[in-house]
């Protein structure tokens, strides 16, 4: 009878030994999605010149390039206001309003269907980088609170941001 009994632990002590092995870092699966990384803002810090921000903002208004010519007359009304915030806000604003070419911004109703995407593309076409939790946070409330806040609004404010100004 004896024998009959330690049959089974025997078994079950092979299978339990056999199945105690070290696991190796070969034998697990990370499901990791490659990420494109994009700068902090803290790294950008090299201002722009005149030319390169109106080219700069004007292809990120329109996406499409601006013509010498033409950045550097935009160039002459920064240089003749002297007040290069109020010049910016200037040539913004003409290029906001212009109808041929349009300007490229998305409808409002656009805007507040995907707040996240919005936002989160915003940062990218004008900051080059994905904004952070607590960034997109402010925008959400912002956007979802103030009926009149507008995606050229949001648009107008990026490209005056301090941040825009470097690269």
């Amino acid at each position: 009878m004896k024998k009959i009994y330690s049959y089974p632990l025997i078994f079950l002590f092979v299978i339990g030994v056999s199945n105690c092995k070290k696991e190796t870092i070969d034998d697990k699966v990370f499901e990791v999605n490659q990420v494109k990384l994009y700068p902090s803002a803290s790294s950008k810090l090299k201002e722009k010149t005149e030319s390169q921000w109106i080219a700069v903002v004007y292809t990120n208004l329109f996406q499409q390039a601006l013509s010498a010519g033409d950045i550097y007359r935009a160039g002459q009304c920064i240089t003749s206001i002297g007040d290069k915030e109020l010049a910016r806000e200037v040539i913004i604003s003409n290029f906001m309003n212009s109808t041929s070419p349009l300007p490229q911004i998305p409808t409002n109703t656009d805007m507040r269907a995907d707040i996240d995407k919005f936002v989160k593309d915003t940062y990218e076409r004008f900051l080059i980088r994905r904004p952070t939790e607590g960034e997109k946070q402010y925008f959400r409330n912002e956007i979802t609170n103030d009926p009149l806040r507008s995606a050229e609004i949001v648009f107008f404010s990026f490209a005056l941001s301090n941040e825009y100004l470097f690269y």
